[in-house]
């Protein structure tokens, strides 16, 4: 994974993460999902599902790097 779509996708978790935490995981994916395609990114349904966990679980800071890698 580029650098670059890295980046994109840590912007997307950390105003995801900050807006939804505590939210149910499914609201968490969708906002992800919305928030990728704004941003023009494909992300896989696996990654979607492994960075909504993260943010579920973590409430607070996700290192998408961590957690895609």
């Amino acid at each position: 994974m580029s650098e670059e779509k890295l980046e994109a996708i840590q912007a997307v978790v950390d105003r995801v993460s900050s807006w939804q935490d505590g939210a149910p995981e499914s609201t968490v994916a969708t906002e992800l999902r919305k928030g990728f395609v704004e941003v023009g990114i494909d992300v896989t349904d696996d990654e979607v599902n492994k960075l909504a966990d993260a943010i579920q679980d973590a409430h607070g800071e996700v290192s998408a790097s961590e957690v895609l890698g």
